[in-house]
């Protein structure tokens, strides 16, 4: 008997399939189409101190290896969102992921505590949204300090509900960000974010997203992210929510081997369409029966035994 479910920080997964953030963003329906699709949870997109109205269009382009998006953290704000989420949570009968951000730490706070009252089973704090620099201002997962500040403040807001920190390639050093928002109190993290870039239209001599600088996604990023887990896996205890790239079921299991718990997918739904959590899941599992696995967590972390 093949076991494809994972505990993360806590909390059961019928399997380490996860909705990444900002996808199918917070409607209730578009969420449980997610679960009958065979997500094993769900994480909304992220959702701010206030409404937000993002960057002017164009705001996203898919080229040849991935998807470029500067959307800008579009959102009704937590207090026009509550009745979204306590919908969504009353009718998934799967895991789901409050992803929220803000701009400053008192704010953070105050979203947390809002977002805490609705129960979600996990929160993920978006510390590293590449395209927000010029309203929001710098990264917080771009520093240490700012990393375990605005964890530990938040921290003591959430009660017992598990604590990720979604975190960015854009650094130096991932791996002691990792251990900053570990020792802040931080359950686990998520790692990793769109990375920044730029596309240019040759033609038109300009960025081709309004923004300039968007969030890449997509296959071109998948060793970025795996790399980041990887590194992460050796410098932490917390467990790893790995993203980036992920379109198969050995997309998913790369990122296992090298020390995630669960798995994120997001722009995989453009690739191989909502039912690609069905798709992925079933391709692990055949990999598992192929290969002599019996359960998720006898392949995570092998890629450093080896």
């Amino acid at each position: 008997m093949i076991d494809l479910s994972v505990n993360l920080a806590g909390i059961q997964l019928k399997n380490p399939t996860i909705l990444a953030s900002g996808i199918m963003g917070v409607s209730a329906s578009s969420l449980k189409f997610v679960e009958e699709n065979g997500a094993g949870a769900v994480t909304i997109k992220s959702i701010g101190h206030n409404e937000r109205f993002g960057h002017h269009n164009p705001t996203v382009y898919a080229w040849e290896k991935g998807i470029h998006n500067a959307v800008g953290l579009s959102n009704p704000g937590i207090d026009g969102s509550k009745d979204k989420i306590q919908k969504s949570i009353k009718i998934l009968k799967i895991p789901f992921i409050g992803s929220m951000f803000a701009d400053t730490i008192s704010n953070f706070v105050m979203v947390a505590e809002k977002m805490a009252v609705l129960k979600p089973a996990i929160i993920e704090l978006n510390l590293s949204c590449p395209n927000t620099a010029d309203d929001l201002g710098r990264m917080y997962a771009s520093d240490v300090k700012m990393t375990y500040d605005v964890i530990s403040s938040v921290k003591k807001v959430v009660g017992n509900i598990p604590l990720f920190a979604k975190l960015t390639a854009d650094v130096t050093d991932i791996t002691e960000i990792g251990k900053s928002a570990e020792s802040a109190g931080a359950d686990g993290l998520t790692a990793i974010n769109t990375v920044s870039g730029i596309n240019i239209d040759t033609k038109l001599k300009r960025p081709i997203l309004t923004n300039k600088v968007g969030g890449l996604s997509g296959p071109a990023i998948r060793p970025i992210g795996v790399r980041a887990v990887y590194n992460l896996y050796k410098a932490v205890k917390i467990p790893i929510i790995g993203t980036g790239g992920i379109n198969t079921g050995e997309d998913a299991i790369e990122f296992i081997m090298a020390g995630a718990t669960a798995v994120g997918i997001g722009s995989g739904i453009y690739y191989r369409g909502i039912d690609i959590f069905k798709k992925v899941t079933t391709e692990i599992e055949e990999f598992m029966k192929k290969e002599g696995y019996n359960s998720i967590e006898e392949m995570r972390g092998v890629a450093h035994k080896n």
